[in-house]
């Protein structure tokens, strides 16, 4: 029976931290297609024609109620027979990461959206001011307020998504440990109580963080 190993320890994590390294890669990548993509959904199903309306509404449910894993291993597995099998898979795993938390961003999004006054909507008509200003002034300030807190809760959730990732060779944490285990026969115990420290030092204090700001916000007059 295996037993805990300091030296293994020390063998393991610059590895791990190799994997920690990518972890935050691709927490970011798919972090900007989540923000960006979330907000440009939630805008168009506010102002989009019906058919538009219609149709992101499906996919994005679609989205949301489907495994995080199957989409990974579709896409993934699509990509790789029928678009191009030369794509990384940290390419293809962070965009479909980014579009799956994007599917939660914008409901966020959207919640801020309809939690403004509808005397502000009726006043901007009455004084007939453009779409654009409408949202660059009115709009957007109060909704990315109302949603900020929110919307940093998913992108928390999404990093401690990426080890889902393995499963298509991306080297984080949990495949470096695999890997560490795959040539050494020993280290798995280890390599798993480095990545759960490792996420545990990153996002714990994210998490405060977050908190204090939706107590903030939820406090402050808008």
């Amino acid at each position: 029976m295996n037993e805990w190993n300091n030296e293994t320890v020390v063998e393991v994590f610059p590895a791990m931290w190799q994997g920690f390294i990518v972890v935050l890669q691709v927490t970011l990548a798919a972090g900007i297609i989540a923000v960006l993509l979330g907000l440009l959904v939630a805008i168009g199903e506010r102002v989009g024609p019906p058919w538009v309306k219609r149709t992101l509404s499906l996919v994005f449910q679609f989205i949301r109620n489907t495994p995080l894993l199957v989409q990974v291993l579709f896409v993934w597995t699509a990509t790789s027979l029928y678009i191009n099998p030369e794509w990384s898979a940290f390419a293809v795993g962070s965009a479909v990461l980014g579009v799956h938390y994007a599917s939660y961003t914008s409901e966020s999004y959207r919640a801020g959206i309809e939690a403004i006054p509808v005397g502000q909507w009726e006043a901007a008509t009455a004084l007939s001011l453009p779409t654009h200003r409408v949202w660059g002034a009115i709009v957007l300030p109060q909704m990315l307020r109302r949603s900020t807190a929110a919307v940093a809760n998913w992108i928390i959730a999404m990093f401690k998504e990426v080890p889902t990732l393995f499963v298509i060779g991306v080297l984080e944490m949990i495949a470096q440990a695999q890997k560490y285990q795959g040539q050494h026969y020993d280290g798995a115990v280890e390599g798993y109580t480095i990545a759960g420290i490792l996420f545990l030092a990153a996002s714990y204090p994210v998490a405060v963080a977050a908190r204090r700001l939706e107590n903030r916000l939820a406090k402050s007059h808008y």
